[in-house]
């Protein structure tokens, strides 16, 4: 084993939280170094597939909404370095239960932020977008700046804009563990060399329940399936159809327009199967799931998405609470813990790399940001 070169700062896996990081690093002027076993934007984790949703008014917490605006200036300004479309705002059509958890934290969160959004009937919703279809006990609440995000370019622009900025980038590296070092620092084995830095961030993505050092802190994969189906390209292109997601008494299923020949992509947000070893993933197509996302599709978009065309699979790392885990770790103050995203986290990805470029610098003993991330903080599960 040999040590290389000190760094000010090493950031464990650059998928999308970890490529944000390090580049808000770079661009502060830190020397810093990303280390992954795999390229930037694989399809092995959990930023691939094309693309994620975007929204404010978040009914998984009102908490997340100042994150989310800010989340949306860095997705505009990092589009203005890198010269090209990152997000898309086209609207998101989310539909269910007038008293349903969702439509009910949809509200709040509009309320409390201030944040325009449209009620509307069934009715409404099929004279504005004639191949949805809802039940008429439903109501349905449009959010125009809601829309999605190229996940594969948002990490490629992360990490271009990164090596920019003069970051250095290990690929084809297994980080096996790390330790603070007695006096300050940080050094990290990898299945080759040994790296030191002052400082460290851990965005392991899937691999975080082995690379947290945290026993109190219990994190579980899911394997998540991704399906797109050809569509009549007039009614279902960005252009004239939005995002959509339904509360449906079985699960929740969210879906996009038509961005290229594969067509309309949907996919199940509850549910997924537990995975052991995320090196091993079966990514074959499981014909239950299949038949739940086509059963979604007949119930309210009947009979205009047709043909599967395409198939993938991603990871969801889900915490207790499925809120995020995100601050110094609660043993280590020269550490910052990302992790446990819980399959909603990649639209925060370009304010998590500003919050962990906050939490890296600074003060080494008392790590902060200016960001009220309080409620996400790795401490709430050690303190139980």
């Amino acid at each position: 084993m040999t040590i290389t070169k000190h760094y000010d700062a090493i950031v464990v896996g650059t998928g999308g939280i970890g490529s944000a990081a390090l580049y808000h690093l770079a661009a502060r002027g830190v020397r810093s170094i990303g280390l992954d076993r795999f390229p930037t934007a694989h399809n092995r984790g959990s930023s691939h597939g094309q693309t994620r949703l975007i929204r404010q008014a978040y009914f998984e917490h009102p908490d997340y909404v100042p994150l989310l605006l800010r989340s949306y200036q860095l997705w505009r300004e990092l589009e203005k370095t890198v010269g090209r479309t990152l997000l898309v705002e086209n609207g998101l059509l989310l539909g269910g239960p007038v008293q349903g958890a969702v439509l009910q934290g949809v509200q709040r969160s509009a309320a409390i932020h201030n944040l325009s959004i449209e009620r509307i009937s069934p009715a409404e919703t099929t004279a504005r977008w004639p191949s949805i279809r809802l039940p008429q006990a439903w109501e349905a609440i449009y959010e125009a700046r809601a829309g999605y995000l190229f996940v594969e370019e948002c990490v490629r622009a992360h990490m271009e804009a990164a090596i920019g900025a003069g970051a250095h980038i290990r690929h084809g590296v297994t980080v096996r563990s790390w330790q603070s070092v007695t006096g300050g620092g940080v050094v990290v084995r990898t299945d080759g060399d040994h790296y030191t830095a002052d400082r460290l961030v851990l965005a392991p993505g899937s691999w975080a329940a082995d690379l947290l050092n945290l026993p109190a802190i219990s994190l579980r994969v899911l394997r998540k399936s991704l399906f797109w189906y050809a569509a009549e390209p007039a009614m279902h292109t960005a252009q004239n159809f939005p995002c959509f997601a339904f509360d449906d008494p079985n699960g929740f299923t969210y879906g996009f327009p038509a961005i290229d020949a594969r067509g309309v992509k949907i996919a199940e947000h509850t549910g997924g199967k537990p995975v052991h070893n995320p090196l091993q993933i079966d990514r074959t197509i499981d014909p239950a799931e299949q038949q739940r996302v086509e059963q979604v599709l007949a119930d309210y978009l009947p009979g205009k998405v047709r043909k599967r065309t395409s198939h993938e699979v991603c990871l969801y790392t889900m915490s207790r609470d499925s809120h995020f885990l995100v601050g110094p770790h609660p043993d280590h103050p020269r550490v910052a813990i990302a992790a446990g995203f819980s399959g909603h986290g990649f639209k925060f990805a370009s304010v998590m790399g500003e919050i962990l470029a906050d939490l890296a610098t600074g003060n080494a003993s008392a790590p902060h940001t200016s960001h009220a991330i309080g409620f996400l903080s790795p401490q709430r599960f050690v303190n139980l």
